[in-house]
């Protein structure tokens, strides 16, 4: 995970993103809108990015056909949640529907994700 809409502190979707095997954080996909008690329990793990991010500069788009800018807020890249997501995936790679959210995997880093194609 790379960012959120919204703050830090009451995000309101996850922009999701899986390491490469040149160390890229890929954008894969975003969440549907979070539930409260999801919101408040990821406000207590997530962290906003302070120096470099992978996705400095960056913008993302509201959905497919959309020309809306997302206001996001880039958190460190370092927590992983786990999520349902539909098979359909675009050219880019990424995910045609949005990802439905389960849980933080606090037990989990990074590390442990399968990479995200080359």
């Amino acid at each position: 995970m790379g960012a959120v809409t919204g703050p830090a502190a009451a995000p309101r979707t996850l922009l999701l993103g899986r390491y490469n095997a040149s160390g890229t954080l890929r954008y894969i996909g975003r969440t549907v809108p979070l539930s409260r008690t999801a919101t408040t329990a990821l406000a207590n793990v997530l962290t906003p990015a302070a120096g470099e991010h992978p996705w400095a500069g960056r913008t993302f788009i509201a959905g497919w056909g959309s020309r809306d800018v997302l206001d996001v807020t880039l958190v460190r890249p370092d927590l992983v949640v786990e999520a349902d997501v539909d098979v359909a995936r675009g050219a880019a790679g990424r995910w045609r529907h949005p990802v439905r959210l389960h849980h933080a995997r606090l037990d989990l880093d990074a590390g442990a994700v399968p990479l995200f194609g080359r």
